[in-house]
């Protein structure tokens, strides 16, 4: 059995996976609730979406801003009560390596890519609950299935991420409420517009909001893509870990 959504709050919806989870959702009878922290690139995709038939609230937020946030979700949610919450926000500034000279970055990219999250769930969580039915999509990595020798505190924030969510399933279950955590690879962003890496099996942001759209129609656990990324992350977590690090160069 597949589920349908009419009322779906996006974080981080004015550039990449968001922006495009915002355009493919979009049409007449849906209302979207889009933040994001840009507000030219965020009124962009509002206007997009409206001209596809949904209605859009729009929040230009920071997800670390909890009062604020929790206080445009609340709103929206008593005019659309919302069966579909997508924590997408995160960030990616540790573009060097692990950034111990500067633990400012660290501490900042657990603020936006964790308690970002945990400030994005809280306020309609309890909603969702009374009510008895809804999806939780929550925005991982395949990077935060392994330890990489790049970004290291975006990797370790997305772990951390993935195991809650993984682990919100089992709690969320019995409240008829389902739990999706989003593991892509590379997708065409912002994010990855300046990585300074190589990025193998690069995928649009339209192909990828196809597979999430499919995944959280069926209420899969886990929505992890491109094959050929989420194969050479299996194979580095099922090796002895001598044998990973000295693949990654360790």
């Amino acid at each position: 059995m597949t589920k349908s959504f009419a009322s779906i709050v996006i974080t981080g919806a004015s550039s990449g996976i968001g922006e495009a989870l915002a355009l493919d959702y979009a049409a007449p009878g849906i209302a979207l609730a889009l933040s994001g922290r840009d507000s030219e690139r965020l009124q962009a995709v509002a206007d997009a979406c409206r001209a596809r038939g949904a209605t859009v609230d729009t929040g230009q937020i920071d997800v670390v801003d909890k009062e604020a946030l929790a206080a445009w979700l609340t709103q929206f949610d008593e005019l659309h009560p919302v069966d579909l919450l997508i924590a997408n926000a995160g960030i990616s500034i540790d573009k060097d390596n692990s950034s111990i000279d500067d633990f400012s970055i660290i501490r900042q990219t657990f603020a936006v890519n964790v308690d970002g999250v945990f400030n994005t769930v809280e306020p309609l969580v309890g909603r969702m609950m009374a009510r008895g039915r809804g999806q939780i999509a929550v925005v991982s990595s395949l990077a935060g299935f392994i330890g990489l020798p790049y970004s290291a505190s975006y990797n370790a924030s997305k772990a951390a991420i993935r195991v809650w969510g993984e682990s919100l399933r089992y709690v969320l279950r019995k409240n008829g409420i389902g739990v999706s955590v989003i593991c892509p690879g590379f997708v065409v962003s912002r994010l990855t517009a300046s990585a300074p890496f190589p990025m193998p099996f690069l995928m649009s942001a339209a192909r990828a909001s196809a597979i999430i759209r499919n995944g959280l129609a069926r209420n899969k656990p886990r929505i992890a893509f491109p094959i050929g990324t989420k194969a050479a992350v299996w194979l580095g977590t099922v090796l002895p870990g001598r044998w990973t690090a000295r693949l990654l160069g360790a």
